[in-house]
């Protein structure tokens, strides 16, 4: 995995905005910050792995469409919001969100092995 640059967006984010300051004493708003740099850190990385898993997908869309394939695999979808439901109730977060959130990515790479295909048959 990519480690993340420091770019023009990282050094303009501020870490501590926020619209609570003066509403809340000192101590408070620097826990509140250091626990959301902690979220920062984890957002950073899920973006990343999703960087990744884009990448894995669109070799697979590309095999996808050199061999003809259809771009939707619904056996294998089912098998993998079964299995990251799982994964979610193991991990203490809530399976509906996980297939959700899974649903989303999944429709995504779809509309990318979709796209993936109609530009081999184009060719």
């Amino acid at each position: 995995m990519n480690e993340p640059k420091n770019t023009a967006l990282n050094e303009s984010f501020d870490p501590h905005a926020s619209s609570l300051h003066g509403e809340v004493q000192n101590e408070v708003l620097q826990e509140l910050y250091a626990i959301r740099g902690s979220i920062d850190n984890f957002d950073a990385q899920l973006v990343y792995l999703l960087a990744e898993r884009f990448k894995a997908t669109q070799r697979v869309g590309h095999l996808k469409a050199k061999h003809k394939l259809p771009p939707s695999d619904p056996n294998r979808e089912k098998a993998q919001i079964e299995r990251l439901r799982a994964l979610a109730h193991e991990a203490h977060l809530d399976p509906e969100f996980a297939e959700k959130f899974l649903n989303f990515v999944i429709s995504e790479v779809i509309r990318h092995h979709q796209n993936i295909s109609d530009s081999h048959n184009d060719a």
